[in-house]
């Protein structure tokens, strides 16, 4: 299967997230993503009201739509954008996470 990811916003920081299963919420599983990941300090660092709050400001975006805390991942690759932190490290995480 030939998988190509969708153009990056400017000035954001990408994670993809691979998950084997769909029904995940994108809150839940997007705050474990960042905190694991070492490209972005700032992001690494975030607090759930932080992470509320982009969600709010529309700065979180799923195949260039903005996304809701409960909205649900499908199972497969989801490239989530950030909107706002592409200075650091590039802007671009590929961190793949297999959820079981």
């Amino acid at each position: 299967m030939n998988h190509t990811a969708p153009l990056q916003p400017p000035d954001s920081f990408r994670i993809a997230l691979q998950l084997s299963s769909g029904g995940h919420r994108i809150d839940a599983v997007l705050l474990e993503e960042l905190r694991g990941q070492g490209s972005n300090a700032q992001l690494k660092n975030i607090s759930r009201s932080a992470l509320k709050k982009l969600f709010k400001e529309r700065r979180i975006l799923i195949k260039g739509q903005s996304a809701v805390p409960s909205s649900g991942l499908a199972a497969g690759i989801t490239y989530v954008d950030i909107l706002g932190f592409g200075g650091e490290a590039g802007g671009e995480a590929a961190v793949i996470k297999e959820e079981v």
